[in-house]
């Protein structure tokens, strides 16, 4: 079997036994009525607002490309996120997709430098806006999590949100501080370890350093000639975040529940920072372990398999479904899709 064929494989099959694993111990007798009084149009509407947020993220990148002097129209960026977004349901931490997205835009004539800050610099844009909103989602469920020691952990989140935010703002402005304190974490770390680990930590060590230097020349760019972009992208970071979140909220409304929207935005924050976490191939069996636990804060017991298998279905299995169709139909870029699905596992 083909490298690219066991990423789709392994991915799809540990979120199917995930979600099977959920629904196993969720169901009962009045799941069954729920589901045949569920409202199709609130599902419909969920399923089209995802679909919705393809079209915000290429309206994001065409606005930071137009910033930096290249024009792309709107059907080419929204099929680039909808290809990069298949790439990115099948790896670890979903980091296929922003390579194939650079290398997408460097077809339309952009150096390789502004699509790396084209693509860089809206994933920070996304980091940046998460973690602001770490703080806050803790504070909404503080009133939800009353024991002792979860109200320990919240605190903790909070300081380590503060702290994340902070060191990636002193890293755009200090960036040999950063690499000199990481690389000498490093080296103290390969004293402790063998020849073969002290050379993988020695590679790992240069891509940092080159990993750093890109972050720092993709926030100086939109700084100087492409500040416009980041105003513009920030706008519809917003937005696109508004729209992701709004899809299981829209999804319990048709389980006819009254979900409460703070709450509902809250979880979901804290869940994107577990799943950033490079575990499994499109964070498959993490993402539905930790959206069961999270969900269950606000989702009755009897209806929460149901609410994370639609759940995944809308933010996983159409981005698998659509970008296939996209990636290997419109763009026929089947060769370019199978390199940037086995780069992740040769770095592995």
């Amino acid at each position: 079997m083909k490298n690219h064929t066991k990423w789709i494989t392994s991915s799809i099959l540990i979120s199917i036994i995930s979600i099977v694993f959920v629904l196993i111990f969720t169901l009962d007798k009045t799941t069954i009525e729920v589901v045949r009084e569920i409202k199709p149009g609130y599902v419909i509407a969920a399923l089209v607002i995802h679909l919705f947020s393809f079209v915000i993220w290429g309206l994001r990148i065409r606005s930071m490309a137009s910033a930096l002097g290249h024009k792309i129209d709107l059907k080419t960026s929204i099929e680039m996120v909808i290809s990069g977004t298949f790439v990115a349901a099948l790896t670890p931490s979903s980091i296929g997709g922003e390579p194939l997205r650079i290398h997408l835009l460097r077809q339309k004539k952009m150096p390789v430098g502004q699509a790396t800050a084209v693509v860089l610099g809206e994933r920070i844009l996304d980091a940046l806006l998460i973690l602001l909103a770490v703080p806050f989602s803790l504070y909404f469920l503080r009133g939800v999590l009353s024991d002792p020691r979860t109200d320990a952990v919240i605190i903790l989140g909070e300081l380590l949100s503060i702290i994340v935010f902070a060191l990636m703002i002193y890293a755009t402005m200090k960036p040999r501080f950063i690499k000199l304190v990481i690389n000498c974490l490093i080296r103290w770390i390969g004293r402790f370890s063998g020849k073969k680990i002290g050379y993988k930590l020695q590679r790992l060590s240069g891509s940092i350093d080159r990993e750093i230097d890109e972050f720092h020349s993709s926030v100086n760019i939109f700084l100087t000639e492409g500040r416009k972009g980041i105003y513009s992208g920030l706008i519809y970071t917003v937005i696109y975040w508004i729209a992701e979140f709004a899809s299981l909220p829209i999804t319990l409304m048709g389980l006819n529940q009254s979900p409460s929207i703070l709450i509902s935005f809250a979880v979901q924050v804290l869940l994107m920072i577990i799943l950033v976490m490079p575990l499994t191939p499109g964070s498959s069996g993490v993402a539905e372990l930790a959206a069961i636990s999270l969900f269950s804060i606000f989702v009755p017991a009897n209806i929460l398999g149901i609410t994370v298998a639609a759940w995944r279905a809308f933010t996983f299995y159409t981005n698998i479904i659509a970008g296939g169709f996209v990636s290997f139909k419109l763009l026929k870029d089947t060769e370019l899709v199978k390199k940037y699905l086995k780069q992740p596992q040769s770095e592995a």
